[in-house]
């Protein structure tokens, strides 16, 4: 019976925008800069959320992580901030913590809000841009994404994306959602800029091809041959290990714990390790922060967790692969993007 109830609900279709704001009360904001060749991108909502985070990756840059284990004090956060620039990025956190705090958002000290707003950053120092600025850019851009945020938002060289890189391609932010047939959305977003590569060497297909809804996310190109061998992913070329991480965010409107969205978190790296080859690698911070509104109660709390958990990693996938489609050309790129390397 069980068996039957979870294979029901792992029918799922994507929402209305394919994004992660299908999630109700959720919204996003980007923030870039071509010069720097960088960007930030915040996630909040309208109510705090409850959250969880799992990290995989052997290089990652955080703010505010441990506080999401499930036996720490804070049982919610504000918002959360993806962004460029390596460990200068966390700016943008500062900032983010600031508009919260002149909103009066925050977790109560004894009559004082203070804002939680974990960050994750990925490294795009030496991706073409203009990095020799005077002032750190990071808290304005942090700031300026805070703003933005809203239901509709741009894909590809934006945001947290607009710097980043794969091994053989540009990077970009994606999103996508899912609905499941008990009413419960899942969605996901990505910020893309991985030591792996997103496709095999030199073939116009994503590694997340099997999960592509309708056939027209990103480009409905089909599955690759099967290379033969087990082939290296990554072709001949091996790209610079100093200047990687895939970092995420996964948000459902279903009502989950601290340790339930822990382990949404981690069934969704099963997402990330079906998109990118390779995955989790020691250059790598891969991290998935995973986030719940909780305005859907669970009918049944086994059978939901697992098809919250199945579906979480199939937007990943998606997501990460849109991220790619979507990124485009700027002056002084590295690397080209995928739509203009196969003239699509």
């Amino acid at each position: 019976m069980a068996g039957d109830a979870y294979r029901k609900r792992q029918m799922m279709q994507p929402g209305r925008r394919n994004l992660i704001t299908d999630v109700e009360g959720i919204l996003v904001g980007n923030a870039d800069d071509a010069k720097v060749k960088s960007g930030t991108t915040v996630l909040r909502a309208t109510k705090p959320l409850t959250a969880a985070v799992d990290v995989m990756g052997g290089a990652p840059g955080t703010r505010e992580t441990d506080l999401l284990a499930p036996d720490r004090l804070v049982e919610t956060i504000d918002a959360l901030v993806l962004s460029g620039g390596s460990a200068l990025g966390l700016d943008a956190a500062s900032a983010v913590a600031n508009c919260l705090r002149a909103e009066g958002r925050g977790f109560d000290a004894g009559g004082q809000p203070v804002p939680i707003v974990p960050a994750a950053i990925l490294f795009d120092l030496l991706n073409g841009g203009d990095k020799n600025w005077d002032e750190n850019p990071y808290s304005r851009l942090g700031r300026d994404a805070y703003h933005a945020a809203a239901a509709e938002f741009a894909l590809g060289s934006v945001g947290a994306g607009a710097g980043a890189t794969t091994a053989d391609l540009k990077g970009g932010l994606g999103s996508a959602s899912a609905i499941l047939d008990n009413g419960i959305t899942v969605g996901a977003l990505v910020a893309v800029n991985a030591f792996g590569a997103t496709t095999p060497p030199d073939m116009p297909h994503f590694w997340a091809a099997p999960w592509e809804a309708d056939n027209n996310e990103f480009g409905g190109l089909g599955v690759a041959p099967r290379i033969a061998g087990g082939a290296n992913a990554l072709g001949s070329k091996l790209p610079n290990p100093m200047q990687n991480t895939t970092i995420a965010i996964i948000a459902t409107d279903a009502c989950l714990t601290k340790a339930e969205l822990k382990r949404i978190a981690v069934a969704a790296q099963d997402g990330m390790a079906r998109a990118i080859m390779p995955s989790h690698t020691l250059y790598d911070g891969d991290l998935i922060f995973s986030v719940a509104t909780g305005t859907k109660p669970l009918s049944d709390e086994t059978v939901d967790a697992l098809a919250i958990g199945h579906a979480a990693a199939i937007v990943l996938s998606r997501a990460i692969a849109r991220g790619i489609w979507e990124a485009s050309a700027a002056p002084n790129d590295r690397l080209p993007c995928f739509r203009d390397k196969y003239a699509l």
